[in-house]
């Protein structure tokens, strides 16, 4: 049979999507899984951030206790909570960091997409770098293998449409939080589910599959 397709909702700065995309990884080859990344912001912009957490001093506290939880969650623990609280720099929103996996999966493709995804969330939640800064997420896409004249050009001129693209594919799924995974086209499920609940769930999804086309398992 053809891989199945797992489609990827996350936000770069989501410790939750840190969680849960080496466990999807793990799985990719052991179930035949086609994962293809999609970008989906919670918040983008510091406007939102306060809407949303009343002061960007209270959205870094708040985020940083769903980082706790996140790092007892982890199944190798990578997190630094201390390291990002000691930073003197805003917490930043998530639009800039989308922004550039759109352009390195203009660049790159899917791969190029998954490849900086994962560069900027270690960037972010393993070493306390900030990822709304400019610089910052060119200086990673650069250390990621991208060409930086090429990163700068997609970043400003494709990026943007990719981006909204995403996010109104996962509006229409009316999807309200990350990470998500589209299952098959069919089966939407949320949250950093454990290894093994994640297994289950895609084996689970994978077996209607072969029910609805017939195919003999």
């Amino acid at each position: 049979m053809p891989p199945l397709k797992i489609e990827f909702f996350h936000d770069v700065v989501c410790a939750w999507c840190f969680v849960l995309a080496p466990r999807l990884k793990l799985l990719q080859a052991e179930l035949n899984l086609d994962i293809q990344h999609r970008s989906f912001i919670l918040q983008a912009s510091r406007e939102a951030m306060i809407e949303r957490f009343g002061s960007m001093p209270e959205a870094k506290a708040t985020i940083l206790g769903h980082w706790l939880s996140c790092s007892h969650a982890e199944d190798t623990k990578r997190i630094d909570i201390e390291g990002m609280r000691r930073q003197t720099f805003e917490y930043p929103n998530g639009l800039l960091a989308g922004l550039a996996c759109q352009a390195a999966s203009a660049l790159g493709g899917n791969a190029g997409h998954e490849n900086l995804f994962d560069r900027l969330q270690e960037a972010h939640l393993v070493h306390s770098r900030n990822i709304g800064d400019r610089d910052t997420v060119l200086a990673v896409a650069a250390e990621a293998g991208f060409d930086p004249a090429a990163f700068a050009l997609a970043l400003e001129h494709q990026a943007p449409a990719l981006l909204e693209h995403d996010l109104a594919e996962g509006r229409r799924l009316n999807i309200s939080s990350v990470p998500s995974l589209l299952i098959d086209g069919r089966f939407m499920i949320s949250g950093a589910l454990t290894f093994e609940q994640l297994r289950r769930t895609i084996t689970l999804a994978r077996a209607g599959r072969e029910q609805a086309t017939g195919v003999a398992r």
